[in-house]
């Protein structure tokens, strides 16, 4: 790169700061043809496509197979829900920050549920569509630089599937905590990485057991932690949210939830053809989606070789087929409130939005599933 002088000689580029959030760690200029080019000038690993900006930072890839995997994972989310696209109890909204937001999706269907907000997702990458909602936009943003939006500002920030994304969680809910105006709410949606059961069919010896434990190991090589999913209440609290709630819910590894069995409690008390329909579509995201999930981890942060990576994928993918393994994630919903705001009657506030896009026979999207009652998921 040809280096930039002042016209008295002196180099400009050594006042500028690779960590400044403003050039994103690359000293690019501000062309804005150059930073198009650069922010989609992305990375190719192991036939995968990787994000350009702040390249290496995310471990998972942002091809088109991804980006259907993450609108997939969107309505397991509001199956967990029952169509809802948060939990937190919203008064009238104005702005709202979906940090991570992926294709976009959920950041379209809150503008279209609330379209007197202004609605931002942020992510590393340039992947959300070009025609959506006049309420809504996208910005290229790493979350664990300096916020550039102001404080005290936000009625809700939403938080999805960041587990290892974040360097310091603790660092990051202060952020959020000063963005957030008074009496507005940061809601925190993530998944356990280990798989486990309630009746022992997961056992210490199991290869779900492992797949956990590497998982986990992964992410503290890498420098981000997958365990946020058991950590978002304490850590909202610590960076002073109050009220502070959260919901728990699981997610079959694939479609055995049975009338003879199911999962013991922190379900939210569905039924067994609601758990089967989220295990079966579970099933296929994992199923389709741990490459995705794991090959860059591997390969870079665990040092494998890529056949040696593959090879554990492919025990990954036979495992999840098994029916008589009773497997599931845990998935949390946290959701705490900043103090201060005007009183409000919490009984008077409206229901949280539902997705425009869940709907059921009977319009409640509650307990029915459309799958035939004897599919369990991948031969």
């Amino acid at each position: 790169m040809e280096e930039i002088v002042d016209e008295e000689g002196e180099d400009i580029q050594a006042g500028i700061n690779d960590n400044d959030s403003t050039y994103g760690g690359s000293l690019i200029g501000c062309d804005t043809a150059t930073l198009a080019s650069y922010i989609t000038d992305y990375r190719y690993e192991n036939g995968r496509r990787y994000h350009a900006y702040r390249d290496g930072e995310y471990w998972g890839p942002n091809d088109e197979h991804s980006s259907d995997l993450q609108d997939l994972a969107h309505h397991i989310y509001l199956l967990t829900l029952d169509g809802k696209l948060h939990l937190a109890p919203l008064d009238s909204p104005h702005n709202i920050l979906d940090i991570g937001t992926g294709t976009g999706i959920w950041a379209i269907e809150m503008a279209d549920a609330y379209p007197s907000a202004h609605v931002i997702g942020t992510d590393l990458s340039p992947i959300q569509p070009l025609f959506v909602p006049p309420n809504c936009g996208f910005e290229i943003e790493d979350c664990n630089l300096e916020w550039s939006y102001p404080k005290n500002h936000f009625d809700l920030i939403h938080i999805r599937e960041l587990f290892g994304c974040v360097s310091d969680w603790d660092e990051f809910f202060t952020a959020a905590f000063e963005h957030t105006k008074p009496g507005g709410y940061v809601e925190v949606i993530e998944h356990s990485v280990c798989p486990v059961s309630d009746d022992d069919t997961v056992n210490e010896e199991s290869f779900f057991t492992l797949w956990g434990k590497t998982v986990v190991e992964m992410g503290e090589r890498f420098g981000k932690s997958f365990t946020i999913w058991e950590e978002s209440k304490e850590r909202l609290e610590k960076a002073g949210f109050v009220d502070v709630v959260e919901k728990k819910y699981k997610w079959p590894m694939n479609g055995w939830p049975s009338p003879e069995y199911r999962t013991h409690g922190d379900d939210g008390e569905k039924s067994w053809q609601r758990l089967r329909e989220i295990g079966v579509w579970n099933q296929l995201r994992l199923y389709d989606g741990v490459e995705g999930f794991m090959l860059r981890l591997l390969t870079v942060a665990g040092g494998w070789s890529y056949d040696d990576a593959q090879a554990f994928l492919a025990r990954m993918r036979e495992e999840i087929k098994d029916l008589k393994i009773h497997a599931y994630l845990g998935v949390t919903i946290v959701y705490g409130r900043k103090p201060g705001g005007k009183p409000r009657d919490e009984e008077k506030l409206p229901q949280p939005a539902t997705s425009s896009g869940f709907v059921s026979p009977d319009g409640s999207g509650v307990g029915w599933s459309p799958l035939p009652v004897d599919y369990q998921g991948l031969p």
